[in-house]
């Protein structure tokens, strides 16, 4: 089994690590939210722990942009921050699972088992096909009637979210916090130019991206 643990605070790291390794597993640490999303496209783990108070982007930061990615992997928020709104904004951002700090290390690693469980079966199935493209939950990577869509980070990025609801509108507020994650000297207007390169990367396939004026963007089929 590999893990991902993004933890920050040094001494919590090594612990948990010690801990899961004794128990057979690989563990790979990291302590910044930026460079954890690199982590996670280069192996993609079995499951993530991830906490949310982290330099660079905070936990619901990566882990929303890791969804938007088509980063499928479970994921265990570990934070302090235990109060019902938290963990429903965890849940509701992609979390699987959430344990509030202090923790028992047994009930973690049984939580840890236990969404390995789970997703194995998700892991195996692939996702719906929309207009010929479909995202590899695996890599993240989109395909057009099996090939590869040769796309740039942010372009793809766009297409996996609009996937995600195709027939339906997606705001570019929200379009622009998963395209552009946690950077804030990016003008909001930015997600335009995605747009435009996106759709012309589409030209002459069975997708279109349609803009809704006041409502955001859609992907729906040509003609």
């Amino acid at each position: 089994m590999k893990l991902l643990l993004v933890e920050d605070n040094p001494a919590m790291q090594a612990t948990l690590q010690r801990s899961f390794e004794r128990r057979g597993m690989q563990v790979v640490t990291c302590g910044d939210g930026a460079r954890a999303l690199d982590r996670w496209r280069a192996a993609v783990p079995d499951v993530v722990l991830l906490d949310l108070s982290l330099p660079g982007l905070d936990g619901l930061q990566v882990l929303a942009a890791a969804r938007a990615e088509g980063l499928a992997t479970p994921v265990l928020i570990l934070t302090a921050r235990g109060t019902v709104g938290d963990r429903v904004l965890g849940l509701n951002t992609g979390a699987d699972d959430y344990l509030a700090k202090p923790f028992d290390l047994d009930e973690l690693e049984a939580r840890v088992r236990a969404l390995v469980r789970r997703g194995q079966p998700a892991a195996a199935a692939e996702a719906p096909a929309v207009c010929g493209l479909r995202v590899d939950a695996a890599s993240g990577a989109v395909h057009l009637h099996g090939a590869v869509l040769e796309l740039a980070p942010r372009e793809a990025a766009l297409l996996r979210a609009l996937l995600a609801r195709p027939g339906h509108a997606v705001a570019k507020e929200r379009l622009f916090e998963l395209v552009f994650p946690g950077q804030h000297d990016v003008q909001p207007e930015a997600i335009e130019v995605v747009a435009y390169r996106l759709r012309r990367k589409l030209a002459g396939c069975d997708a279109q991206v349609v803009t809704l004026r006041g409502l955001g963007y859609l992907l729906r089929a040509a003609g």
